[in-house]
This record gives structure tokens, sequence and C-alpha cells, in this order.
């Protein structure tokens, strides 16, 4: 192998935020590149880079729609992660040649739809090959998969748990988050359609139950402040991850919420995300949202320095209670970038189970990726 990692999409926003982290956290003696379309671009995020006094990364030219390109690219890496979306328009080519190389891939999606299009072309190829596909490596869905893993470690085995995950964060986000996640409410028909079909292929393990607590608004946690049911692919990734582990019990419920301080607020942020949904269903409404912002910049080094996020879990199993917290700063990019080049490391370095095809990261790397973040705490 020529390297350790490749990270395509350096020249993007998060892209150059990864490249940053791993710039500074590759150790010595590992190889890494970043690759891209532009070479003059590439060039300036290396220079970006060595200017840092970090590990200077080389140079792959590499155009995504190119399926030669992309293949050669998978082969000369260990790991190959991708900032490059929206993935459902940009992603599965990479996705591709790394099932088809035997390559580990991780990447930032949160996209349900790509998730299930990958597993359902990809998911069979990557394990004859020893491929690791691992979606969702950042704020989407690492604090909330590995949290939860974590709190389930907490608690008796081989009893029926329930885990709830309550989410407060201060933050902005960028052009390209913002267009990502309208594309993605647009498409929510065929996205349900991918998702029954990947359902009916994937069949379920028998003696064993996973399963979503009712989608619902309730009190928090202890009786303060107001849940909304966040229907993001976070749970969804947690009940994977759940199905995929025995250590999450014969009986296992998830429940995912955004955490208010009063009603008035969590209604009316739920009227805005339905307004939001309703207009994004018809093209004319969807481009105008569009509009609203555009793509490429995001939050500034002093508004992400200001951000932060805390997940609380409330896990109850076998007559005990535990409570405990993920939390950290800038969600979207600052620890994102982290979570992504933490995985990517890990993927490539650490010694991790045995396992292929399209799996989480609780599944994939686990307590090692926990390790390396270090941002889980057992509050009571």
């Amino acid at each position: 192998m020529a390297h350790d990692i490749v990270l395509l999409g350096a020249t993007g926003f998060t892209g150059g935020l990864t490249a940053d982290y791993l710039g500074g956290h590759v150790p010595e003696g590992a190889s890494w590149a970043v690759a891209g379309r532009s070479r003059a671009k590439l060039e300036a995020v290396a220079q970006r880079v060595a200017d840092a006094g970090g590990a200077v990364p080389e140079i792959e030219v590499a155009d995504i729609t190119d399926t030669r390109q992309v293949r050669a690219l998978a082969e000369s890496t260990r790991v190959l992660a991708t900032t490059v979306g929206p993935y459902v328009e940009h992603g599965e080519p990479a996705v591709a040649a790394c099932a088809h190389a035997g390559t580990a891939y991780c990447d930032l999606t949160g996209e349900p739809e790509f998730v299930d299009r990958t597993w359902l072309a990809h998911h069979r190829r990557a394990e004859q090959t020893g491929a690791r596909l691992v979606h969702a490596c950042g704020f989407d869905s690492v604090p909330h998969d590995l949290g939860v893993q974590q709190t389930v470690a907490l608690l008796p085995d081989d009893v029926p748990l329930t885990v709830r995950g309550y989410v407060t964060a201060s933050a902005d986000f960028s052009g390209g988050t913002y267009h990502s996640a309208v594309r993605a409410l647009s498409r929510v028909r065929q996205s349900g359609r991918v998702a029954a079909e990947r359902r009916k292929t994937e069949g379920r393990e028998p003696g064993r139950r996973v399963r979503a607590l009712p989608s619902r608004p309730e009190r928090g946690p202890g009786g303060r402040g107001w849940a909304l049911p966040l229907p993001t692919i976070d749970p969804v990734i947690v009940r994977r991850s759940a199905r995929a582990l025995p250590a999450y019990g014969p009986d296992f419920s998830y429940g995912h919420y955004a955490l208010f301080g009063g009603l008035p607020m969590m209604a009316a942020t739920a009227a805005g995300a339905g307004a939001v949904l309703a207009v994004s269903q018809l093209p004319p409404g969807r481009d105008l949202l569009l509009k609203v912002r555009a793509q490429g910049a995001g939050p500034s080094e002093d508004k992400r320095a200001r951000s932060w996020f805390r997940v609380r879990f409330v896990g109850e199993g076998g007559g005990e209670t535990v409570t405990t917290e993920v939390s950290g700063g800038d969600p979207g990019y600052t620890e994102t970038a982290r979570m992504l080049g933490e995985s990517a490391l890990c993927l490539a370095l650490d010694d991790l189970p045995d396992v292929a095809g399209q799996v989480t990261t609780a599944v994939a790397m686990g307590d090692a990726l926990s390790r390396r973040l270090d941002f889980f705490r057992q509050l009571d």
C-alpha cells in the first residue's frame, strides 16, 4: 500500500478541517495523502499543514466521476476517508471502489437513503473482500452510537434494556450541510422506498428484538424540559449496532430526542421543521430553499470556538438506571473533523474486531474509537 490513509475532499470546508486534524495527529512512520480534482488546491492544503508543523500529506489527483481513478485511489490505501457530498449524488463511486478493493472506507454522511443504497449495492461484495464500509463517522452518528454502546456496557447483561439519548447543542452550519439536509428532506419518499427494500433484503435475527421507542414528545430526563423525537440517521445507526452486537441484550429499545428548556420553543421548532419538509417536496420549493444559503464557506473559527454539544443518555435495565454523557465543542465541523480523522486513524492503525461489509462505528471500531475520542463519562 502506498498510504495508510487517503482523505478525499480535502479542499472543501469540512475536508480542510479534517486535513488539518490529520496533519497534527498522523503518527511518525504513517503515510497519508489528500485527494481531489485540483492539484493546485491540494498543494495549498498540504502547504497549510506544513506551515502548521504537521505531517505533510502526499498529493493524489482523482476525479470522483472517473471510475478508474477512484478505483486506483482505493487500491493505493488502507483507508479511504471522504467528505465529498451530498453523498447521494457524489458518494457511491468511492464506496464501490473500496468494496471492490477490500479497502476500509469512512465518511460523514447523515443521509439514510445513501447508506441504504450502498448497503444494497455493495455490502455483500465488501463482506467477500474484507472491506469495512463505515458511514456516519462525524457528529452523525459517532457520539450517539458510541455513547449508547458505552452506556449499555454499564447495565446488567442479558436483560431487556431501554436507552434514551437527549441532544442539546449551540452551533452554526455550513452551506454544504444545509444543502445536504434540504435535498434529503426533498427525497423522503425515495428514501422510504429504499429503506423498505433494505429491510426486506436484510431480514432480522430471530430470538432478539431491537426497536424504537414511540415517536412522541415527552418530558426530559428527571421531568425537566421537553424532549422532541429527532428523525435523523442517528437512532437508525444505534439500532443497527444493537442488532449486530449481542451485548445490547435480548430486547433493546432506543429513543433519540432534541432537548428543550420549554414547551413553546419545542413547538416552534417542530412547526418550522414541518414547514421546511412540506416546502421541499416540490422542485420549486426545494430550489427556493436551496437559494437561502450558498454552498462553500462554513462558520468562522470564532463561531466554532464558542459552539458546543452535549448528549445525555439515560439507560435502564434489570432494575438499574445509569446516566451518562458525551460532550464536546463545535459539533458540525471542529468535532466532526476530529471524529472522522480519528475514525480513519483507528481503521488504519488499531487492532479491531474482525468484521467486514457495511457496519456501524460501534461494530467496526467500538472501544478503540471511544478511547481515541475520550468524550464519554458516567454521571450517576
